[in-house]
């Protein structure tokens, strides 16, 4: 019984976490706005949705719009202008298609061959890595490490190439676009890496391949004027400069024993790099830079809420995640003490929070979305919708009144009216 349960975990550990800050702008292709999620995690990569509104009083219903059947997979849609890309999988094939956003009529569609061989992770063949869109460029990432470009406003391939290796539950690094380099984490956990491709053709511009992969992602920090790519290796918390690669500074992360993972998108709130670990707590440090060489310190260690599956968002000064125990968390981004836990049915360690101004967004993978107030102070609790036919392991993208959620097989557009 207690290796069927492991094995059930494996199976459901599908997500990884990335993003860059990417914005498009060739002509005839779609325009970045400030209500678009044009990558992972949103355009900054915070989990932060800039025009949500939240009405004054919350409809007892949300209103479908559309649902479109798109094929397996637990990648986040990406949204640019009225435009919205899908990466899945069907009848053994990754797919990328181009939806209109209003009505969620497709526009164009790519595919390509991908077999599947599970190891323990059978149950999820579709793509865990979510698509980037950046100057008229979408680029996925599929499960065996195949990177592709396409052009955004007509769905024509650029270029793809075919990375080597992966980790045992599948490639999950979700691509990063910084300064015209797509920067992915390839390989596996034995032997893997951060690579940069150039965007426009797709000629690797730097590799640096130290530490293994995991299935985290990376993000993009500024210190003291210079770019850094920080990410979770499988051994590690690091950050490279992100024009040329080299290594910048590192702070010990290791994954503690077979059933844990590296899979959290590290949060960044100003000089200071905040990540999280099952069994390892979450933890704060500050990055310097004195005599041209850059130091970490560590601020603080929360042993007790610590996530596995799942990144969490930084808001008014706190830290709002969820556990591998399922419970919501609040914890003060400059001391790490925690404020309050609560318990979120369905959550099984998975699930994504989105700061979407007024209100926080909690979805795991029944389907059932809660809203909730950004309060330090206890869990607050406005109301929830079901909002997912199936499984929902993908970010809800909120813009204006408007929800997109990706389900098992399917994408949703509901409004609140």
């Amino acid at each position: 019984m207690a290796h069927a349960r492991a094995r059930s975990l494996c199976r459901r550990f599908v997500l990884a976490f990335a993003a860059g800050i990417v914005l498009v702008g060739l002509a005839g292709s779609p325009t970045a706005g400030a209500g678009d999620w044009p990558q992972w995690r949103g355009p900054n990569r915070d989990g932060r949705a800039a025009d949500f509104k939240a009405p004054k009083v919350w409809p007892k219903e949300l209103t479908q719009k559309w649902k479109v059947t798109v094929g397996d997979g637990v990648a986040t849609p990406a949204l640019v202008g009225d435009k919205l890309f899908v990466f899945t999988r069907e009848s053994g094939a990754e797919v990328t298609r181009c939806l209109n956003a209003a009505t969620g009529k497709e526009e164009w569609v790519d595919k390509y061959a991908a077999a599947f061989k599970g190891m323990g992770d059978t149950g999820y063949q579709g793509p865990r890595s979510s698509p980037a869109v950046a100057d008229g460029k979408i680029v996925t990432f599929g499960v065996n490490g195949t990177l592709s470009c396409l052009d955004a406003g007509t769905g024509k391939k650029v270029w793809r190439i075919e990375t080597e290796g992966r980790p045992r539950f599948h490639t999950s690094c979700s691509p990063m676009i910084v300064d015209k380099l797509v920067i992915v984490q390839t390989g596996s956990e034995a032997s893997g890496g951060i690579v940069a491709y150039e965007l426009d053709g797709g000629k690797e511009k730097w590799k640096w391949t130290t530490e293994g992969a995991s299935y985290a992602s990376p993000v993009l920090m500024t210190v003291d004027g210079t770019k850094t790519v920080v990410a979770e290796t499988d051994k590690s918390v690091v950050a490279l400069g992100a024009a040329d690669g080299k290594l910048l500074w590192k702070t010990a992360f290791p994954i503690p024993g077979m059933r844990n993972y590296n899979a959290s998108t590290p949060m960044i709130q100003g000089q200071t790099v905040i990540f999280s670990g099952s069994n390892r707590g979450t933890k704060a440090i500050k990055i310097e830079k004195k005599d041209g060489a850059f130091t970490t310190k560590e601020l603080w260690n929360n042993k007790e809420s610590a996530v596995m599956y799942n990144t969490p968002v930084v808001k008014n000064g706190f830290v709002f995640g969820l556990t591998s125990g399922d419970q919501l968390f609040c914890v003060s981004a400059e001391t790490g003490k925690t404020a309050w836990t609560e318990p979120l049915n369905g959550a099984r360690g998975y699930g994504h929070i989105v700061d979407a101004g007024e209100v926080m967004l909690a979805l795991p993978p029944n389907g059932t979305m809660t809203v909730f107030e950004p309060s330090d102070k206890e869990f607050k609790k406005i109301t929830s919708y079901k909002v997912g036919a199936s499984k929902t392991y993908a970010y809800p993208i909120a813009t204006g009144n408007r929800i997109f959620v990706k389900d098992d097989t399917s994408v949703i557009l509901w409004t609140v009216e």
